[in-house]
């Protein structure tokens, strides 16, 4: 018992002896008899009973029988009694103290229980509540801990999860044999244990098959109370495993079928080249009616299905990489327009023909970033710019800083990218109508940048008015001092 309890027993007590001391006083000046003094006693002791309990009506049952004695049985002014009636009247008061005691002591504890059960019932509504809120049941248990120590008013609590081997708490102040009972108690050596002086731990069952362990202090939570947080934890655990496995299958499904639209897709693909380079070299292997301009226009078709193969194989290569996650960022200081310069040096074939133009905002210092990463989205990019832009029209790059990103844009004045199409653009495999048409390309391409991106921890965005042309922005965050 704390010093503050044991205060405020003492105030009580002494505020009853008060009220018993100034009772008398009143009935002894308004000369009341034994029967009015009994009642207005017994009214006291009802009404200490059910506001402070049935130690303190004890005592002031025993501080009324005394004056009820001393000032209103015979003889008076004695703590004697001078007959039967007397003792009859006082034993019949102390009867009645005690009877009437119990019975407020026993509804104010029901009273109370009533009361608790309703705090307990709402508290359960507000945390079923809390849970129906969250979308992301991974989120959802990370949180659990804290809501359920907000809801319940505790001083911590922490979550045990099996199937991760993870620990999710309130605090951070946990003993080291909390974690400890906790494990113990998912491997089945005892159903429910104290692991440390207040803190109380119960095990979460999935049918018979243990899924965690949740505890908490103090141990205050009923019995009751306990079982059912248990039971929506353990159901919280269950929806999550089950979201995590399905999650899993569709991932599964989802590489089955990329993987299949890969081999498809590829296998049209490299044919359409391969037919063509092995036809053109059978004409020119029998070389008979062939003159040099028809020869040469042949070795032109190998020259350029060559090419074609040559990037269908590294758009493959890349993507293959990208989904192996074994692309990794290596940054250097560099300036933007050198690596602008460098995307077009080496996109020279594919912008022939294309007026090309590159701006750079001043002052041209030098950033951090990766080349060869940022090369090959620049790269993707610009064969894109070139493919659907007619020759003559212009492509332009340009770079700048804003804020804390180092952004960069590719903009043509080609065909354009229709409305419905521009959501998808960056979605495996996926050409649109115009690529479609064109029968050019496998859709890896702007897949592959927008993945490149991801690894150097940056984004990309297009725009398109159709017949206007199209413009990329591309970004990475801006680091002017080595990383």
């Amino acid at each position: 018992m704390d010093i503050l309890s044991l205060l405020k027993k003492m105030f009580r007590g002494l505020l009853a002896t008060l009220m018993a001391a100034a009772t008398t006083i009143l009935l002894v000046w308004m000369g009341a008899n034994s029967t009015a003094a009994g009642m207005v006693f017994l009214v006291l002791v009802v009404w200490s009973a059910t506001q402070a309990g049935i130690w303190l009506a004890l005592y002031i049952a025993i501080v009324c029988a005394l004056t009820f004695d001393y000032f209103f049985l015979l003889p008076y002014r004695t703590l004697q009694l001078a007959g039967g009636q007397e003792w009859t009247a006082m034993a019949s008061f102390v009867a009645c103290c005690l009877v009437v005691s119990r019975v407020a002591e026993r509804a104010r504890r029901q009273t109370r229980h009533a009361e608790q059960r309703r705090e307990d019932v709402e508290r359960l509504y507000a945390l079923s509540q809390e849970m129906m809120l969250h979308e992301d049941a991974a989120g959802l248990i990370h949180d659990l801990p804290m809501l359920i120590d907000r809801i319940f008013a505790l001083n911590g609590v922490v979550l045990y999860v099996c199937e991760q081997d993870e620990y999710y708490a309130s605090t951070k102040d946990l003993p080291a044999s909390v974690l400890a009972g906790m494990r113990l108690v998912t491997q089945g050596q005892s159903p429910t244990i104290a692991t440390h002086s207040d803190f109380y731990t119960t095990a979460l069952m999935l049918g018979l098959r243990p899924v965690g362990a949740l505890g908490w202090r103090p141990a205050l939570l009923s019995r009751e109370v306990a079982t059912a947080v248990s039971a929506q934890v353990a159901i919280v655990l269950a929806r999550s495993m089950a979201i995590e496995a399905s999650a899993r299958m569709e991932a599964a499904r989802e590489g089955e079928r990329l993987r299949t639209a890969l081999i498809d897709s590829l296998t049209h693909e490299l044919r359409t080249p391969l037919t063509s380079i092995r036809a053109a070299a059978t004409t020119l292997l029998e070389g008979e009616g062939l003159d040099e301009a028809g020869r040469l226009d042949l070795v032109t078709i190998v020259d350029e299905e060559s090419l074609r193969l040559d990037m269908l194989i590294g758009e493959a290569v890349e993507m293959a990489e990208i989904d192996a996650n074994v692309v990794h960022m290596h940054a250097v200081p560099q300036h933007p327009r050198a690596l602008l310069e460098q995307a077009v040096e080496g996109s020279r074939a594919a912008l022939a023909g294309h007026r090309v133009g590159i701006q750079v905002d001043e002052p041209d210092d030098p950033a951090w970033f990766d080349p060869h990463l940022l090369g090959r989205v620049l790269r993707h990019l610009l064969e894109n710019a070139a493919r659907f832009t007619p020759s003559g029209g212009r492509i332009t790059l340009s770079s700048r800083r804003a804020n804390d990103r180092l952004e960069f844009r590719v903009e043509d004045t080609g065909q354009g990218i229709d409305s419905h199409d521009l959501p998808l653009i960056f979605e495996k495999f996926y050409r649109g109508k115009k690529g479609a048409v064109g029968g050019k390309g496998t859709g890896m391409g702007l897949a592959i940048t927008r993945s490149i991106l991801a690894v150097h921890g940056g984004g990309i965005e297009a725009a398109s008015v159709p017949g206007h042309g199209a413009s990329f922005r591309f970004w990475v965050p801006l680091v002017e001092k080595e990383p």
